[in-house]
């Protein structure tokens, strides 16, 4: 309801139930025609020009202009001795314009605050750029932009951080990729960087970037152009490893290099493999066999290669002077490696006729099984020497402890660590972990297990020293409080962790 049609339902108006009563109503005020305007924001009673009255009159309207007339009398009378107007639902027309007022204040103030909003969205970063990421795999991206201007404005609360977009085509779909939060790097570079990773090789890439502010996020900065990624020649940050590989890998091949060209190389001497020697002429005096025992793992395993290395150096020895050795297997392929190795040995001491492949033969795959078969045999035909050599596990003891009881000279090797106490509690001779490995490489004197034995020993002592060097300076790091020393430290730790 409007102010008018307030007006009109205190009888106020000149024609009531009349439907333009609401957009002019008037009044006849002694004998006046007074129209009911709005000037200057409120009500008013304004005297009509002079002269007859708008309609033709009638009884009807004769009785209600008299009736409004003296209501408009006490209306004036009232109005003008500053009196409060009695009349009915009079406060309306002045609360229906206050709630008017109110609205549109609230219009004006919404508007005024999206116009504050609009001006929060920070402007877009500039200068976008991007590249392929240096020494790595092909799959890392490196963006770089200029900040919005807006990055330090109080005002408007600034950039709260930066949202970086990957596309297949420049007006395709973007995805989002990465949120970049302000760094204090930033502000006195005056630019930021990023590395987008899981990107595919060959495959062209869009970038945009957007800098989100309190009230909003600004217009993308865009690539012009699509930027590809590729494969270097090796990874930067896999630096250190190639540094290690290098440094011992290096000296494996140069000594391998040396021995090939005739250059004799010098291994510290091992008791228990120059005692095989004494070992295969025992026998041979006293007319006994020789056992050999390569363990009961297959030849994929690195201890079994080893003992069947030896096994060639026992054969030599034993083609030279006239001896029986025999070689039960739990694994064929372990019996076609034997024979295979000891013929070989008979064929370079010249006794090809002396070699007997019945006396390499296989068993079972069972472990206890071929455990029982080694000790009856070892009962029955008392060998003079008995040589272990592989990977064993719960039967080194059984077979140590046999051999042991029939007054045999033993000698095992084994790379089994929890297996060893056996070996050195019931065994003559033993060779431990690393010593087992190299008497390959004593024993038969090649030049590629020579040179890679030094090789080795070279690296491990580049790694003491290393871990020598950590240690020292730990220690002054603690002892100083930290300083330079403790920088030394962090960067090795971080070198060593990638």
């Amino acid at each position: 309801m409007t102010c008018w049609q307030g007006l009109a339902a205190s009888g106020l108006t000149s024609a009531a139930g009349n439907k333009h009563a609401c957009s002019s109503p008037s009044l006849w005020v002694g004998g006046e025609s007074v129209a009911a305007r709005r000037v200057s924001g409120r009500n008013t009673l304004v005297p009509r020009s002079r002269g007859a009255p708008d309609r033709a009159a009638t009884p009807q309207r004769m009785a209600h202009s008299a009736a409004a007339s003296r209501a408009g009398g006490v209306l004036l009378s009232r109005r003008a001795a500053g009196a409060r107007l009695p009349v009915k639902n009079a406060h309306l027309p002045h609360f229906r314009c206050g709630a008017a007022a109110a609205c549109a204040l609230v219009v004006t103030l919404c508007a005024v605050r999206l116009a504050a909003a609009e001006n929060d969205v920070p402007r877009p970063p500039r200068n976008l750029s991007a590249s392929d990421h240096p020494w790595d795999g092909g799959d890392k991206i490196d963006l770089r932009w200029q900040l919005s201007p807006d990055h330090n404005d109080p005002s408007g609360g600034g950039v709260r951080f930066y949202r970086i977009f990957r596309g297949y085509e420049r007006d395709g779909e973007f995805e989002e990729v990465a949120l970049v939060p302000i760094d204090p790097s930033m502000h006195a570079a005056g630019e930021a960087a990023f590395t987008v990773e899981g990107c595919k090789r060959k495959q062209p890439y869009f970038f945009r970037v957007t800098a989100v502010g309190a009230g909003g996020e600004s217009a993308p900065a865009e690539l012009i152009d699509a930027v590809e990624t590729r494969r270097q020649l090796f990874e930067g940050r896999k630096l250190v490893l190639a540094v290690f590989l290098i440094v011992l890998c290096g000296p494996v091949l140069g000594f391998i290099a040396a021995a090939r060209r005739g250059r004799p190389l010098r291994v510290r001497r091992i008791p228990g493999l120059e005692a095989v020697e004494e070992a295969v002429g025992r026998a041979t005096e006293m007319g006994r066999p020789c056992l050999f025992v390569a363990g009961i793992q297959d030849m994929n395993d690195i201890q079994t290669i080893a003992g069947i290395t030896i096994l060639g150096r026992v054969a030599t020895l034993a083609a030279q002077n006239d001896a029986r050795v025999e070689v039960p297997t739990s694994r064929s392929l372990v019996m076609t490696a034997a024979r295979e190795t000891v013929q070989a040995a008979y064929l370079a001491a010249g006794r090809p006729d002396a070699y007997n492949p019945d006396l390499i033969y296989y068993v079972t795959d069972d472990q206890f099984a071929y455990v029982a078969y080694v000790t009856g045999l070892m009962a029955r035909e008392k060998p003079a020497a008995c040589f272990y050599m592989g990977s064993f596990f719960a039967e080194s003891l059984v077979l140590a402890e046999t051999g042991n009881a029939i007054g045999a000279i033993q000698m095992a090797g084994t790379a089994q660590v929890a297996q060893l106490p056996f070996f050195v509690a019931a065994c003559d001779y033993t060779l431990l972990g690393e010593e087992f490995f190299a008497a390959s490489a004593y024993l038969s004197g090649e030049p590629d297990q020579l040179g890679s034995l030094k090789g080795q020993d070279v690296g491990k002592l580049v790694v003491g020293a290393l871990v020598c060097l950590g240690c020292l300076f730990a220690t002054l790091a603690e002892l100083t409080g930290g300083g330079v020393w403790q920088t030394v430290v962090d960067a090795m730790q971080e070198y060593l962790a990638r």
